[in-house]
């Protein structure tokens, strides 16, 4: 057999459709290949094999492995917003007009200006970055090292794709549609379990594929088709190739991402939850350590044969096969058969089976036992490689263009351990194998150490004949194919013997991590495989340690004088291929990424010019600018018109969660600071919430409707966590109480009508409720109908002027508040937003719960500590505000904050130092919390927390607003109608 013309696409043979042409450009040049290759195929067959520059020296890389493994070959696929980085080559289908680029060289793949890194190796080593990028300052470099850093460039664009979500439950999960996951499949699907069969290649077979079977006297595509075909013709087996399983959770919950055949979508993320999960994702082939091991035309003997029988493609013309175990042998027999010469097999065991030693002279084939690699030439490919005795005696060279290596296989355990199962090192196969096994978790085939395919089928079986079992279903019997013809199968592979003497040997090849960055990590001490990890990095790239962590092994035992089992193993994590971000995400995103909530007047709001933002997940107007207005100005005209006539405010997202039950009562005093018990019925008590820990967590009114009836109102970002906090306490901690609780925020709209001619403007409006103030005093509530509505109206106030909570049906808002506004046209109704409203409430000195409270704020904090301390009865948080640093008298507490000169503004943030004359950089007493202009006392004013604020009332305190210097005075946090004369009328 024969090469095409310049190309290494043999004449016959594989499984693409020379029928059906593709062509696609690399770094802009165009070729072409067939329907069936992926990108990687294609390229080797076009003779390309320098794809890539390597991660941290630049060298010039190939292709080194056929499936997900790959190190090397990542590509950036695709143009403008559909641009994809890092895409391995030999994962990408072939599709007409594909672009792909190299990464990791400027100005081009050829010329890389950075290969001057790998010339001064030597002052580049591991953890380098920590240690030479001090002087003067990390800041002075980090311009240039977050440049040099990372794979591919970043996306810019909006991504214009669609996906999709799925949530799934199934009987049994199998992972992997490679022989071993067919008869799996094959056994639960004809005992009636609901089976869900996924695989990452675009169709199932695993090796047989690609490896020489006969099945049945035929080849073993034939056996893949037919049991592929009745599994697809069983409703309850679900079919997933082109789908990766990302992880493995708790309970065996699992995520997977599906690669798109051409339909509407480009992936799609499943979240399934098995009962049980069968893992059958076989084993990939490990490289070897030896000098110069990373350039292009080294690659994996599995691969090598991969490509041969799938694609026709034979990388290189004279081959050499360097191993430790018989599988390679199975290369150079399949090379041989295609017409390829191969010159030698360098094997570094001496007792060689004397069937792999006849089978090699019969070929003509030199065999060098007991020999090593011992180093390689050329650049931007293979040219010759050095070849030595295990003790250094050196060989020879010898010619070539590709070197095929295999250092033994370890089974894919990554989901495995995603599940937390354990593993254990094998001495025959030199790799580690699942050990203890997860719940409701099954490994066989490969993935469980078990060489030869009779005795996966054997495992595989019995495995899945328990699962059934398990469940219920009794397993039919399976009568599989007889195996007439098998590739070699080596269940010995020999330690990898690694010549410590020679520092530029590839461990890592994804993230270029050689033997002597190991050897350094040592020498620093970082022996544990953890810590060895971390610091040179080895495992962390975007291959996840898959041809890498073993040699990592190998190299830490080797300079600690440990077996590679003692060494241990780090642990894998999600996921085990990089997962699109907006698959994740799918339909959630942009508008959708969380729901936007609308208030139930938003229309009305809109014609009203609101200037809208997120608040708590509302969008709500922060005020209602007029033509040629500024938003300040706006803010400012409405705090005034407040202050001086009427103003109305749309506050319907604010909590609503209405408690009923013979223990309403007693259940909320045990979350509030305050006396619920003594609450009389019609009457409002403000109230602080807290958590375990003392911390105020929320803060509102609660009402007394009737006897058994409560109506909490929460902050408007705390409605639905505060619900679910009581339904947590109610019923994991306090079921025997007799109560309801129902979340109505959405239900109801709220509308408050505040400022001097607030109860003119409602008597316009019509109410059956006596509004006047003897009736309907401050803190207190009544129900009856307004403007023929049914309402609930509440006298408390947060801007400090006379003010009515009016709460009606939601879907009545729009015409409600388009009525206020006519009712009130000629008392000057000013609407007044959010934004006004904090100008309002500063004013008063009121809290506002997460601009003047953190995570850290107790009610001392506040001024409230007297309250919650003389509460008698107990309470979510009351023991923890007895801690010692509760009660520590200079905790920061919030104050109020005038500046010494009344034409310098305070801005949040600003930090706050005790005295007139303190100098930075200093530890800060405190910082102001928020601030604005006032209109009405006509000078800044502010809030902030100080260090022992409540006891430093007239100090002077220094402000350090960045390069800003000046002096304020702490007052008392009400500013404003220090009497409480306006919201009492």
């Amino acid at each position: 057999m024969s090469f095409v013309a310049n190309s290494y696409r043999l004449q016959n043979g594989g499984q693409i459709d020379r029928q059906k042409p593709l062509n696609f450009s690399f770094n802009g040049d165009v070729y072409s290949g067939f329907e069936g290759d992926t990108l990687a195929s294609a390229l080797l067959a076009n003779r390309v094999t320098m794809l890539s520059r390597s991660f941290k020296y630049h060298r010039p890389r190939g292709i080194f492995s056929a499936g997900e493994e790959e190190p090397n070959a990542l590509l950036e696929i695709g143009q403008g917003a559909r641009r994809e980085p890092s895409c391995r080559a030999p994962m990408v289908p072939l599709r007409e007009g594909l672009v792909a680029r190299s990464q990791n060289g400027w100005p081009s793949l050829g010329f890389d200006v950075g290969r001057s890194i790998d010339y001064s190796h030597a002052l580049w080593p591991a953890g380098f970055y920590n240690k030479t990028f001090k002087w003067p300052s990390w800041h002075s470099w980090e311009e240039i090292v977050r440049r040099m850093a990372g794979l591919g460039r970043p996306l810019t664009e909006a991504d214009p794709d669609h996906y999709e979500q799925v949530n799934a439950h199934c009987d049994l999960l199998i992972v992997g549609g490679g022989p071993t996951g067919l008869a799996a499949a094959l056994v639960a699907g004809r005992a009636g379990l609901r089976v869900m069969l996924v695989d990452q290649n675009e169709s199932f077979g695993g090796v047989l594929n690609w490896e020489p079977y006969q099945l049945d006297g035929a080849d073993a595509g034939q056996w893949v088709q037919s049991v592929a075909d009745e599994l697809a013709s069983l409703a309850h087996v679900t079919l997933l190739p082109r789908t990766t399983v990302a992880g493995s959770y708790d309970h065996n919950v699992t995520t997977l991402l599906q690669r798109s055949s051409g339909s509407g979508w480009r992936e799609c993320y499943w979240t399934v939850r098995p009962r049980q999960v069968l893992l059958a994702a076989g084993a990939i082939e490990q490289g070897m350590i030896f000098p110069e091991n990373d350039r292009p035309g080294i690659m994996l003997a599995g691969a090598v044969r991969d490509y041969l029988h799938r694609y026709a493609v034979v990388p290189g013309e004279k081959v050499v096969i360097a191993a430790n175990n018989d599988t390679a042998y199975q290369t150079a027999l399949d090379l041989h058969q295609a017409g390829i010469t191969v010159s030698a097999v360098v094997d570094g065991r001496v007792q060689i089976d004397a069937e792999r030693k006849q089978q090699l002279q019969a070929l003509g084939i030199e065999l060098l036992a007991g020999a090593r690699i011992a180093g390689t030439r050329g650049d931007k490919a293979l040219r010759e490689i050095q070849i030595e005795q295990m003790d250094g005696i050196q060989l020879g060279r010898k010619s070539c263009d590709l070197l095929a290596v295999s250092g033994g296989w370890s089974p894919r355990v990554h989901l495995f351990s995603h599940a937390r199962g354990s593993l254990k090192f094998d001495v025959n196969s030199q790799s580690f194998h699942p050990d203890r096994l997860p719940k409701d978790f099954s490994v066989v085939g490969s993935a469980n150490g078990t060489v030869g395919l009779a005795e996966c089928w054997s495992e595989t079986v019995r495995a899945t004949e328990a699962i059934c079992a398990s469940l219920g279903r009794k397993a039919a019997d399976l009568k599989l194919p007889v195996i007439d013809q098998a590739p070699v199968e080596s269940a010995q592979v020999s330690h990898l013997a690694v010549n410590s003497r020679k520092k530029r040997q590839w461990i890592d090849l994804a993230h270029d991590v050689t033997f002597g960055d190991a050897e350094l990590a040592v020498r620093e001490g970082y022996v544990s495989v953890e810590h060895f990890k971390r610091y040179t990095t080895t495992g962390m790239s975007v291959d996840q340690g898959k041809t890498g962590n073993l040699n990592a092994f190998i190299a830490l035992g080797a300079l600690t004088g440990r077996e590679t089992g003692s060494v241990g193993t780090t642990t894998f994590r999600p996921p085990y291929m990089p997962v699109t971000l907006s698959a994740i995400a799918a339909p959630y995103n942009g508008k959708f990424f969380a729901p936007r909530r609308l208030l139930p007047a938003h229309t009305v709001h809109q014609q009203l010019n609101g200037a809208f933002d997120d608040f708590a997940g509302w969008q709500r107007p922060e005020c209602y600018p007029r033509v040629g207005e500024t938003e300040q100005q706006a803010i400012q005209r409405e705090a005034l018109a407040v202050r001086h006539g009427v103003g109305v405010f749309d506050n319907s997202p604010i909590g609503k969660i209405e408690v009923r039950g013979p223990h309403a009562a007693e259940f909320l005093n045990r979350f509030y600071i305050n006396n619920v018990l003594t609450l009389k019925t019609g009457k409002v008590r403000y109230g602080l919430m807290l958590n375990e820990n003392g911390i105020i967590i929320d803060d509102g009114v609660f009402v007394r409707l009737a006897e058994n009836h409560f109506l909490v109102h929460t902050t408007s970002g705390g409605a639905a966590r505060i619900t679910e906090m009581m339904e947590e306490w109610l019923q994991c901690e306090w079921p025997g109480m007799q109560v309801l609780l129902d979340d109505t925020t959405t239900q109801w709209a709220n509308f408050t009508v505040a400022g001097p001619a607030a109860r003119e403007l409602l008597t316009r409006l019509g109410t059956d409720i006596d509004i006047s103030a003897d009736t309907l005093p401050h803190m207190s509530a009544a129900c009856g109908q307004v403007m023929g509505l049914d309402a609930r109206v509440v006298r408390v106030s947060f801007s400090g002027e006379l003010s009515f909570e009016i709460n009606i049906p939601a879907r009545h808002a729009a015409a409600f508040l388009q009525a206020v506004l006519l009712q009130g046209e000629d008392l000057g109704i000013t609407p007044y937003g959010i934004e006004s409203l904090m100008v309002l409430r500063l004013e008063k000195g009121y809290l506002h719960l997460g601009s003047d409270t953190d995570g850290t704020s107790t009610p001392d904090d506040v001024g409230w500590g007297v309250v919650a301390r003389e509460k008698a009865t107990d309470y979510i948080g009351k023991r923890s505000l007895f801690r010692p640093a509760n009660l520590d008298e200079n905790r920061q507490q919030l104050v109020g904050l005038a500046p010494a000169d009344a034409s310098q503004p305070l801005e949040p943030g600003a930090h706050l130092l005790l005295g007139e004359n303190r100098q930075v950089p200093a530890r800060t007493d405190g910082w102001v919390t928020s601030a604005c202009y006032s209109p009405n006392l006509k000078r800044p004013i502010a809030l902030g927390v100080l260090a022992g604020g409540s006891r430093r009332m007239g100090e002077i305190v220094t402000v350090i607003d960045e390069q800003k210097r000046y002096h304020a005075r702490v007052v008392e946090m009400v500013q404003f109608d220090k009497g409480n004369e306006r919201l009492k009328s």
